[in-house]
């Protein structure tokens, strides 16, 4: 009797061990691993606004203030003159003029309140901050690079350069921006041009920058493993982040993908997808577009 009561003591101990094991494994699977604690990093992010230092210059004001320009903002000045809205640099002889004529768009003037009025950006700062808090504690010897905000005229979202990283706040007015309907964009570009898009978008720019593409990657399957590299990347950075902000996808869309793994790991297979090297190939599955 006695020793079927030590028995089911040491049977009942032995279901308890078991279920704290199970709870300890549920657990620790359903825990995301890159949710990790930063409020130790030490980070004070640099931000500059060129939109609100350039647009709140009178047209007699600008010849005086470029030289200033060009030292507050370095390599970005460059690249927005040249890559953004395309007058070339200070060198050129009607750069002054030009550049008058930008900052006195009626356009650009609009979109300079419009921006005022959709994005806060306070609030980019702070995320931004929790974002290189994130890539501090990952690559503590890189360098966090300094945030620059334009207003471009709707030309590229993202710019990165050695330790520069642009964004054009105009490209993330909302997605029922009337502009971008003047403008006749496609319904799937505007769904992401909403501020929330950009904090995802600088940082998976950020990740091309530590994760070019091999151009020996010449496959589906080397631009699919490129592409996972960044988008890890971007999930370390963002952890908290929702998928369907850092994917650009809708909850549907995540959901419909999720439930098609399988169907569309054997679609590539069996007609032979993952190592074509048709260029147009390769973009009609890499690119975004509205199917």
């Amino acid at each position: 009797m006695h020793s079927t009561r030590i028995n089911s003591k040491i049977y009942r101990m032995k279901q308890l061990v078991f279920l704290f094991c199970l709870l300890v494994l549920i657990v620790s699977c359903s825990r995301n691993p890159l949710k990790i604690n930063v409020s130790n990093v030490e980070l004070k992010l640099k931000v500059k606004h060129l939109d609100q230092d350039l647009l709140k210059l009178k047209a007699q004001e600008i010849e005086g203030a470029v030289p200033r320009l060009k030292e507050t903002y370095k390599g970005f000045f460059d690249i927005f003159t040249y890559r953004m809205i395309k007058i070339g640099g200070v060198e050129q002889e009607n750069f002054v003029e030009q550049l008058s004529l930008f900052t006195s768009d009626t356009l650009i003037r609009s979109l300079e309140a419009n921006v005022k009025a959709t994005i806060d950006t306070v609030q980019l700062r702070s995320d931004l901050t929790e974002a290189f808090k994130h890539y501090k504690y990952y690559f503590p010897q890189k360098t966090v690079p300094v945030i620059y905000t334009c207003i471009s005229g709707f030309n590229q979202s993202v710019v990165t350069a050695d330790s520069i990283l642009g964004v054009s706040l105009d490209k993330y007015m909302g997605v029922k921006s009337r502009y971008y309907q003047e403008l006749g964009l496609p319904a799937y570009k505007r769904k992401n041009m909403h501020p929330q898009k950009m904090v995802p978008d600088m940082m998976y720019a950020w990740g091309i920058t530590e994760w070019p593409l091999d151009e020996k990657a010449t496959t589906l399957l080397n631009n699919m493993i490129a592409e996972g590299k960044v988008m890890y990347f971007v999930d370390a950075m963002l952890p908290e982040m929702a998928d369907t902000l850092k994917l650009g996808f809708s909850k549907k869309q995540l959901e419909f993908c999720e439930k098609n793994e399988a169907p569309m790991w054997t679609y590539l297979a069996e007609h032979k997808k993952l190592f074509t090297t048709d260029r147009m190939e390769i973009k009609r599955f890499m690119d975004d577009g509205p199917y």
